[in-house]
């Protein structure tokens, strides 16, 4: 390229608001790129002689633009909201560039002056974004492709969180979002509307529920704080804080069993889990406690069952947790390649499944399944077997205390198979 590309943060306070230089560069420039709201701010000083080009639906098209105008020895500009740099264009330009064609000439960050007026520090802030397209309303089970997703599991990690709204992924619908996940009274928003514009408007501290209900001018940015609460182990909680179907409660892989086939999975913080035959949800739901930046995909046939598991990932908040209906295999096609995978129940078609399992399963991955029959338990082991697969098995019994009059004695559970299966790295 024979001219420099120079990316210009500019806020709604417009032409007043950019430095001299920057004035000088505009009044001069050849080509200026800018969302439409951005250009407007500019246009009444640009030379008669500039082109503009509108960059509202026209991400992709920008960089030929800037290479056909650099090619010919014209100098272009770009306008961004803010600091380039920060959830802004920049990147990408610079991606598609190089480095060295471009010039970045920031304003202050949006957060730095929400965060003013909110009175409060941010170096602490995780910053996320939902600015973009309409993401649709949150839904139990959403899955990493809605576009709330990032900001929600941000919540979840990160005790203080600003976030980049958009028109249609508001600050009310996200505020319906965290409730869906349920959060409550541990949650408060601030809100700093139009910022440097004759109607900015700054909201402090406000509930889910009231934000939920109301709508804020556009365009507006968030930040959204957790008070802490008590949290319950992320692993190895007792049987009985899960719900469980009555009166048979036992649909659940017991703590010790569960604990040890938790090791066994050894979970990245990114991984991907499936969870065969939920039951309860124990199993996954630790999974998904685990893998902080990673996603649990579940599997219950049983109706009574799911609407259980569904209940306890509810309990616990888990937004990185998907919970289908239905018979394994079935359904699993639709789902990403796992990391990690959990087999607690199959509903009779344990070969079958094994083997659709090994074919989707990342290299590196581990398969852990439990068995209390030894049927299912020879099954396994041949199916690992025929497909070449390395294996091994651990035999868990555990008794338990239990009172008995005023003493106690240990009542023994069933015995446990804990298989687990390891695809090598190719």
């Amino acid at each position: 390229m024979s001219a420099t590309v120079t990316i210009i943060g500019i806020l709604d306070d417009g032409w007043s608001g950019l430095p001299d230089a920057t004035r000088s560069l505009l009044k001069n420039v050849d080509l200026v790129i800018g969302a439409g709201r951005t250009l407007e701010l500019v246009r009444a000083h640009l030379a008669s002689a500039c082109e503009v080009r509108d960059l509202d639906g026209g991400l992709s098209q920008s960089v030929s633009w800037i290479k056909t105008a650099s090619a010919a020895g014209r100098s272009v500009a770009v306008l961004a909201t803010g600091d380039p740099l920060c959830h802004g264009i920049a990147r990408y330009l610079i991606a598609q560039l190089g480095a060295d064609a471009v010039t970045v000439l920031p304003a202050p960050s949006t957060l730095q002056l929400a965060f003013a007026r909110f009175k409060t520090t941010w170096q602490d802030v995780v910053i996320a974004s939902c600015h973009g397209p309409d993401a649709g309303e949150w839904v139990m089970g959403a899955t990493p492709e809605h576009g709330l997703y990032p900001v929600i599991r941000a919540i979840a990690r990160h005790p203080r969180v600003a976030v980049f709204t958009g028109p249609h992924n508001n600050p009310a619908r996200l505020a319906r979002a965290l409730l869906t996940v349920g959060y409550g009274a541990e949650i408060n928003l601030s809100i700093a509307c139009r910022l440097l514009l004759p109607d900015e408007a700054v909201f402090t501290s406000l509930a889910l529920a009231d934000v939920a209900a109301r709508q804020f001018p556009e365009p507006n940015v968030l930040l959204i704080e957790r008070r802490a609460t008590p949290e319950p182990p992320r692993f190895g909680l007792d049987d009985a804080e899960y719900q469980q179907r009555m009166p048979d409660q036992g649909l659940i892989t017991k703590q010790e069993a569960r604990v040890l086939s938790l090791a066994k999975l050894r979970l990245q913080p990114d991984a991907i889990v499936w969870d065969i035959g939920a039951g309860s949800g124990a199993v996954g739901i630790e999974c998904a406690r685990l893998v902080s930046h990673g996603h649990v995909w579940a599997i219950e046939k049983n109706q009574a069952d799911a609407a259980n598991a569904q209940a306890n990932a509810l309990r616990f908040r888990l937004s990185n947790y998907t919970l289908c209906l239905g018979k394994a295999p079935d359904g699993l096609d639709r789902w990403p390649d796992p990391d990690a995978v959990f087999i607690g129940g199959s509903g009779g078609e344990l070969a079958k499944l094994i083997e659709h399992i090994l074919t989707r399963l990342k290299p590196g991955g581990r398969l852990v399944m439990n068995f209390v029959t030894l049927e299912n338990l020879a099954t396994a082991t041949a199916a690992l077997k025929a497909a070449g697969v390395a294996w091994d098995v651990v035999q868990l019994q555990a008794s338990r205390s239990q009172p008995i009059l005023n003493l106690h004695r240990l009542v023994a559970q069933n015995p446990v198979w804990i298989v687990t299966a390891h695809k090598e790295l190719l």
